[in-house]
């Protein structure tokens, strides 16, 4: 067997694993076939046509936001039953009207979820590039689902107050609900087809406003159903109003049950498995079963090279989000996130606010359980109005046109929409709310703002950075933008609390809504910074820098890394030890044609360039 000179190659791009795609200048060799094969691999799945498998990766998604919805904006009723039975407010006052929570109470309980999600977001983002998204997918749904549970069987005890108790199973609830985030964008994304991708991943978020309504409707169910019961009780001892608030928060561990196996069983995304996995072998099973029947297996005989393509990756983080063109989307993401949540969850989790701020939930006096049942029913109703005409109309608004629009106008021009719309609803709230006609005016601005929120930013922020960043990087970069959206939520949140009284009851709420408008306008500038990502496959959106720059000589394999190193400077390079650990040669066309067979490899920092030791051997 003769032996040609060792071919060194070094391929500088930012990543430590071996990116094979970025090597098609290689001829006949390991590299350029595993290159093929990739290539042949992504275009199948960029390519393929709608099938019951993306329908099963939409429903399994879909689902966990769904349950994250209900948990989140069923505390908007709630948390009024709640000012009933524990607030710290006149709690043994017989006059209902008299008993709520502190403003400190109904903070802590509205933030806490945020807060939560704000770590699940970070947290299970990072995970699943490092561990991949199966290995934890589901995990988020198993917490989510104790601590709903927790939330149900919650009381009082001598050490602790009820309240006390419900905020920290609604934060454990929130990592849960933060995780479902990152994992559920790039699953729905790296499953997708190029041309439907936008519609999957929308399809996905849109159970976000099915949950919003669920919550309004099993809440309204629950009140009418206990409206006999709720006239026997005591206004000392509301036995069956404290059983109601437990059934609305309960109820969200149903869908979360059913998608809970699902997610157990799903497959690893074939970007992971090639780019991160480095198992080409098994990413071609996966894509040749689930394209044709739905279904994956495990080959336990594929090769994964985990540990080596993970190495250093917080210096190649660095590396990659250190240029202005990476960093900018990563800010563009992260911002118009954060300015469309201080409106999204201001106004979602404080509707029933204002919904009472402007007379729709409360009767008057209140001074028999009839009453309660009267404004909890009002409150409903009015949540309801706001779903139906807003939230849901307008995801599936914007799943009808985002693979031809695009998504940077639909964002752009939601954000400018609500801008005019939040400034109208703030300087005119105060002439608004006297006539009945001006209130009907003003309910129906809401539900236009909810509808534009949707049809708009609010799903657009969730699918751009699912699109606009390397496999590598995708979840963690998807869990940074997220995790700023929810740091916009609790500012929000803990702002409304503070001004909302300012002058007297509710008195300061048009001001508010003027303060939302002027982020919206923000979230039009920071629009400006991310790319359009419709109709393009992710690899392109990823936007790397790739080149090959090859050195071939006759190197004496024990002179081989000081002859490679000077070949390139040393003051801008630092080798790392070569490895000479054969792989497997890749068959050629010929038996008598030579094949390359990789003896080493091994990586040059700070610019993070990978090279690959070759030999032909004929």
């Amino acid at each position: 067997m003769a032996t040609s000179p060792i071919a060194v190659s070094a391929f500088t791009h930012t990543s430590v694993s071996s990116d094979f795609h970025i090597a098609r200048q290689s001829k006949d060799g390991a590299v350029s076939y595993l290159s093929d094969q990739r290539a042949a691999l992504l275009a199948e799945i960029d390519n393929a046509k709608f099938s019951w498998f993306h329908v099963k990766v939409a429903f399994v998604s879909g689902a966990g936001f769904f349950t994250d919805a209900y948990d989140i904006f069923a505390i908007n009723i709630v948390s009024s039953i709640l000012g009933y039975l524990y607030g710290s407010v006149d709690a043994t006052d017989p006059n209902l009207a008299n008993r709520s929570l502190s403003s400190m109470q109904q903070l802590g309980i509205k933030i806490a979820t945020p807060v939560g999600i704000l770590a699940g977001q970070l947290i299970f983002g990072w995970l699943a590039d490092i561990m991949g998204r199966k290995r934890i997918y589901g995990l988020e749904l198993i917490i989510m689902i104790v601590a709903t549970l927790g939330q149900c069987i919650s009381g009082a005890g001598y050490g602790i107050s009820f309240i006390g108790v419900l905020i920290t199973w609604r934060t454990i609830m929130g990592i849960g609900i933060g995780g479902d985030y990152p994992l559920s964008a790039v699953i729905s994304s790296e499953f997708s087809s190029v041309h439907i991708r936008g519609r999957i991943m929308t399809a996905v978020f849109a159970n976000q406003g099915w949950g919003q309504l669920s919550a309004t409707l099993v809440s309204l169910i629950a009140v009418l159903a206990y409206k006999r019961t709720l006239d026997t009780d005591s206004p000392t001892f509301l036995l069956h109003l404290d059983q109601i608030w437990r059934i609305i928060i309960g109820f969200g561990c149903v869908p979360a049950s059913i998608a809970l196996y699902f997610r157990l069983t799903i497959p690893e995304t074939p970007r992971y498995t090639m780019d991160i996995e480095r198992n080409v072998q098994q990413a071609a099973e996966d894509v040749d079963m689930f394209l044709t029947t739905g279904t994956y297996t495990v080959n336990p005989d594929a090769v994964t090279h985990r540990a080596h393509a993970r190495r250093e990756v917080q210096s190649d983080f660095r590396s990659y989000f250190g240029r202005w063109e990476n960093f900018k989307v990563l800010l563009g993401t992260s911002y118009s996130w954060f300015a469309l949540d201080i409106a999204f969850y201001g106004l979602g989790l404080n509707s029933s606010v204002i919904l009472n701020a402007i007379g729709f939930g409360s009767p008057g006096s209140l001074t028999a359980t009839n009453a309660i049942y009267v404004s909890m029913k009002n409150m409903c109703i009015g949540n309801l109005i706001l779903s139906v005409a807003g939230f849901v109309p307008g995801y599936w608004a914007t799943f009808l046109v985002i693979d031809r629009w695009g998504r940077k106008p639909i964002q752009f021009w939601g954000f400018a929409i609500l801008a005019v719309l939040l400034i109208v609803m703030g300087f005119a709230y105060r002439k608004l709310v006297e006539t009945s006609k001006g209130l009907a005016v003003f309910v129906f601005l809401y539900c236009l703002a909810n509808f534009f929120q949707n049809f708009g930013p609010n799903t657009t922020t969730f699918i751009v950075p699912g699109e606009a960043f390397p496999t590598r990087y995708r979840s963690t970069a998807h869990g940074i933008s997220a995790a700023s959206g929810k740091l916009g939520a609790v500012i929000a949140q803990v702002a409304f609390q503070w001004l909302k009284d300012i002058g007297g009851p509710n008195a300061f709420i048009d001001h508010i809504l003027e303060i939302f408008s002027f982020f919206m306008l923000t979230g039009m500038l920071s629009t400006l910074l991310i790319p359009e990502t419709n109709q393009k496959t992710l690899e392109i959106l990823s936007n790397e820098r790739d080149s090959t720059d090859s050195y071939t000589g006759e190197l004496p394999r024990t002179r081989l890394r000081n002859d490679f190193s000077n070949n390139l400077s040393t003051d801008e390079f630092r080798m790392t030890p070569i490895r000479l650990n054969p792989l497997e040669s890749m068959p050629s066309s010929s038996q008598s044609s030579p094949v390359e067979k990789k003896i080493g490899d091994g990586i040059l920092s700070s610019r993070r360039v990978h090279y690959d030791i070759f030999e032909m051997v004929s």
